[in-house]
């Protein structure tokens, strides 16, 4: 295949393409219906589903209407049968004026899909008008020398009918003088000349009258009348002379009132009154009456109205020019009216779809509409088009139909409506636009879940807190709208089941308030956490949640315990000091825990109370009880301290402990023995023992002196071996402990025993280390027995 044929042929299927979508658009051919003027509203025209071969069924669900090119509803369109009918009475004058024929151009427009079909209604004229003579006094003035034969111009009838209703006939009354000779002006339309059939006479009649009768064709026939009346003149045998006969001249459609056309000029080589010449129209419309004037004397002819281009393009206009003889000449001017760019285009809104789902799919038609420009050539062009970065598109259709449909997708969230500014623009000089502003809105679909404003949330909350307690709150925003965006709030399931979330906390479903069910306690749960989960309304429901932490402040609602010495109400324990040590000697150390944390946890110590002020010290940070000085014979044996433990809360808590030390003059052994007085208590059941042993010695003496034996027995060995055995019993103290480095605290999970090893000369202080037994010699333990088994079978405990 040559290059060339190849081109020629995809032209061919270019042009077979357009030739087909031309068909689709524009249906069968032009339909054609005619209708007499001022017929009944709702008389039958036809029926246009037959004539287009359509199914009555589908006009309503296609939405079939009729438009008319001048935006009038002439007929109207039954949905049900598809018969069209006269919606407004019809005035062929009053549509069409003098045009013949009279043709309203018109579209059915089905919406869905989108398909036209051309009609035309013809308007038939019938005979309302009848015709009027615009002078019904008509005065000719004809010389006596006139030669018979001789034409004289009448002025013509005047009917608005057209066609064969318009005038067809003129008659005159009888008379021997003249009779009426019809001529055509070359646009189909008939005008009465008088011909002279014997000449004049001045002298016998000088003037003459009768009647002249216009007629129409319609059926009866309608008339009117006018007056003629014949002045005879003297000789007058030079008629004027135009310059030229036809004088063709270009006026704009914006020229202003007033304006000069033209002027026209005519001689008469006549003298005196046979040679005044006088202009005016000859054989003129109304609208040429109504438009142009023309001056008597010097034949300038000027505006009387504006012109419009639109609705008439072209003036033809008979021009006389009659002596003082009443002899004429004439002449024709040619007036083309110039159009100018004085229409702005028009939009006519057919249809606008709003709301549209933010979902709906791209090629959705949202509006059809029709422009339309009353200027012709470059100045009817037009061009149409919207703003940009919008997700439309304009479409043209069919004769200067466009549609507006979706280009992209839609987001509701980005934009909840669209103001689209349509823009016609011609291509006139200067150009001229006009604007229409259309509203489509943007409908909701539920695509967006709920979205909480942080990830994850921690909240704080004092222990000791009241029931129902407000902590905080969740917010969740949904960018949908309606009940797409009503949020409800929940807890969700812990994966965590070592704690009930539904007795510690509940959610308001409304706001997301979080409200603690009971009073918490930061030394069983200093924090947990749980998921709160956000669901909307819409259909189907989205979802979100987030995760929220409470933290449990701690308050000081616990005051210090201490473990070493334990204030049980047992016997207190004894702290021997030798009465050599010197000073910095550590005699004991005070051992507490706090069940707070923090600040609240920080202990601290201070003595109290004192035998002897002065000879003792406890270190306020670790609780250590220490020499302050060297010990001398003397102070005094027994010294009772109390030491007061207090924390760093807000208002502070204390507890307070009492020990008791015990100086003596020294001990090297592991384990000294037990003082056997300690206390004034043992004092005093050591004096009844002694009275007892009085008043038995009264009774046997043998038995007094064996009592004092054993009395100064016992005192050796106590002076030989003392052992002071202090232990704490295992119990379970408060949980929750911290250990804090330095201030004397302990680990909650510690069962402690504190006890005190024998040997003077290092002293050590052992805290809680394992116990480890510490063997006494064979021989002090079986005394020991010995002296137990020999006391207790005296009655001394």
């Amino acid at each position: 295949m040559e290059p060339g044929e190849g081109s020629s042929q995809q032209k061919r299927q270019v042009l077979l393409f357009f030739v087909f979508l031309a068909g689709c658009l524009m249906g069968s051919e032009t339909l054609r219906y005619s209708v007499m003027e001022e017929m009944e509203i709702g008389s039958f025209i036809a029926n246009v589903v037959k004539d287009m071969g359509l199914d009555v069924e589908n006009l309503a669900a296609r939405r079939a209407r009729v438009l008319f090119d001048d935006y009038t509803p002439h007929l109207q369109l039954d949905l049900h049968t598809g018969n069209l009918f006269v919606n407004k009475q019809l005035d062929r004058e009053a549509l069409c004026d003098l045009t013949e024929p009279c043709v309203l151009n018109f579209q059915v427009l089905f919406e869905n899909p989108l398909q036209f079909f051309r009609a035309e209604l013809w308007v038939k004229d019938i005979n309302d008008h009848t015709p009027t003579f615009l002078d019904r006094h008509i005065l000719l003035k004809i010389p006596e020398s006139t030669a018979p034969g001789s034409l004289f111009q009448m002025q013509s009838a005047q009917d608005l009918d057209a066609g064969k209703n318009g005038i067809q006939n003129y008659t005159i009354s009888p008379n021997p003088h003249f009779h009426l000779k019809l001529q055509d002006n070359g646009e189909g339309r008939k005008y009465p000349e008088l011909v002279l059939d014997q000449p004049l006479d001045r002298e016998k009649e000088p003037e003459l009258s009768f009647t002249v009768t216009a007629l129409d064709g319609g059926s009866p026939p309608r008339t009117g009348t006018a007056l003629v009346r014949i002045v005879v003149l003297d000789v007058n045998d030079n008629a004027p002379q135009f310059d030229r006969p036809v004088y063709e001249v270009q006026v704009p459609e914006n020229s202003p009132l007033n304006s000069l056309i033209i002027t026209v000029s005519a001689t008469d080589i006549d003298a005196g009154i046979n040679g005044e010449l006088s202009y005016s129209f000859s054989h003129v419309s109304r609208d040429i009456q109504k438009t142009f004037e023309i001056h008597p004397i010097s034949g300038e002819v000027s505006l009387k109205a504006l012109l419009d281009f639109e609705l008439i393009q072209s003036y033809t206009i008979n021009i006389q020019a009659i002596d003082g003889g009443s002899l004429s000449g004439k002449s024709t001017v040619l007036v083309k009216v110039v159009d100018v760019n004085d229409n702005a285009p028009e939009i006519a809104m057919t249809s606008l779809t709003s709301p549209i789902p933010e979902n709906s799919p791209s090629e959705m038609v949202v509006a059809v509409f029709r422009v339309r420009d009353k200027d012709t050539g470059d100045n009817g062009n037009m061009i149409c088009s919207i703003q940009d970065n919008l997700p439309f598109l304009l479409k043209p259709t069919f004769k200067n139909f466009y549609t507006l449909v979706i280009e992209q997708p839609l987001d509701r969230e980005t934009s909840t409506k669209y103001n689209i500014t349509i823009t016609v623009t011609d291509l006139g000089n200067p150009r001229l636009k006009t604007e229409h502003n259309i509203t489509v809105l943007v409908s909701d679909i539920n695509d967006n879940a709920p979205t909480f404003a942080q990830n994850s949330y921690t909240l704080f909350i004092q222990e000791n807190n009241s029931p129902a307690l407000h902590i905080g709150r969740v917010c969740a925003t949904d960018r949908d709208s309606g009940t797409n965006a009503q949020i409800t709030y929940s807890l969700l399931p812990p994966q965590d089941t070592h704690f009930s979330l539904t007795s510690l906390v509940s959610i308001n479903a409304d706001n997301g308030h979080l409200f603690a069910l009971r009073s918490l306690d930061y030394e069983a749960l200093r924090a947990f956490e749980f998921r709160v989960g956000a669901v909307d309304a819409g259909s189907p429901a989205l979802s979100s949640e987030a995760l929220v932490r409470v933290v449990i402040v701690d308050e000081n609602d616990n005051s210090p315990f201490v473990l070493y010495p334990l204030q049980n109400g047992s016997a207190p324990c004894t702290e021997l000091v030798p009465r050599a040590a010197e000073a910095g000697y550590l005699v004991t150390k005070v051992v507490a825990v706090d069940g707070d944390s923090g600040q609240n946890a920080w202990l601290s110590y201070q003595l109290l109370k004192a035998t002897e002020p002065g000879l003792f010290s406890v270190w306020a940070h670790n609780g250590e009880v220490r020499t302050a000085r060297l010990l001398s014979e003397r102070d005094a044996t027994k010294h009772r301290l109390v030491v007061l433990v207090k924390d760093n809360g807000e208002p502070p808590m204390s507890a307070s402990v009492t020990l008791h030390v015990l100086l003596v003059d020294g001990f090297s052994q592991p384990y000294l023995p037990l003082p056997e007085v300690a206390t004034d208590d043992a004092q005093a059941d050591s004096l009844t023992v002694y009275l007892v042993i009085a008043l038995a010695s009264i009774s046997s003496l043998f038995l007094f002196f064996v009592l004092l034996f054993v009395a100064v027995w016992l005192c050796r060995r106590n002076r030989a071996s003392s052992v002071d055995r202090c232990s704490v019993p295992e119990g379970h103290f408060p949980g929750h402990l911290v250990d804090l480095s330095g201030t004397g605290t302990l680990p909650q999970s510690y069962q402690c025993e504190v006890f005190l090893t024998g040997g003077s000369r290092t002293n050590e202080f052992k805290f809680l280390k394992p116990i480890i037994p510490n063997f006494i010699p064979q021989g002090a333990e079986r005394e020991m027995e010995e002296n137990s088994t020999f006391l207790n079978g005296f009655g001394f405990n």
